[in-house]
C-alpha cells in the first residue's frame, strides 16, 4: 500500500509540474507601449553622466482634432481627441482637458485655454 501511495504523489507532482510548466511558456512577452510618449524604461543619462539629448516631442505643435464625445451630466464624460481616449484633468501633448460639454472640449495650456468644437458629419 505505501508503495501505490508513493506513485500516486509522484504522479499527481509530475502533473502539476507539467501544468505549470505548459502555462509559463503559453505566456505572452510584456511589450510597453508608450503611446508616443517617451519610455520611462530609457534611462535620460548614460552611464559616464552625460544627459541625453531628447529628441523634440512630435505634439509640441500638434493641431488637435476632436473626433466624438461620450457626454454623462452626471458622471465622467470621456472625448477622443486625436484619436486618444480622455477625460477631465487628463493630458494630451502639451494641454490639459480642463472641461468636457456636449459639443466641445476646452483644453488649456500654459494658463491659455483653447476650445474645441466637434464637428458635425454631413
Amino acid at each position: 500500500m505505501p508503495k501505490n501511495k508513493f506513485i500516486l504523489i509522484f504522479f499527481i507532482c509530475t502533473i502539476s509540474i507539467l501544468i505549470c510548466a505548459i502555462n509559463l511558456s503559453a505566456q505572452d512577452e510584456f511589450t510597453y507601449d508608450s503611446k508616443g510618449r517617451r519610455d520611462p524604461f530609457i534611462p535620460l543619462v548614460t552611464s559616464d553622466g552625460r544627459l541625453l539629448k531628447l529628441e523634440e516631442e512630435e505634439n509640441k505643435n500638434l493641431t488637435m482634432s476632436l473626433e466624438g464625445i461620450i457626454y454623462d451630466e452626471h458622471a465622467i464624460s470621456y472625448a477622443i481627441l486625436n484619436g486618444e481616449v480622455v477625460k477631465v484633468g487628463d493630458t494630451i501633448g502639451d494641454y490639459q482637458v480642463l472641461k468636457i460639454e456636449k459639443n466641445k472640449v476646452v483644453l488649456i495650456k500654459e494658463g491659455e485655454t483653447e476650445e474645441i468644437w466637434l464637428k458635425k458629419e454631413e
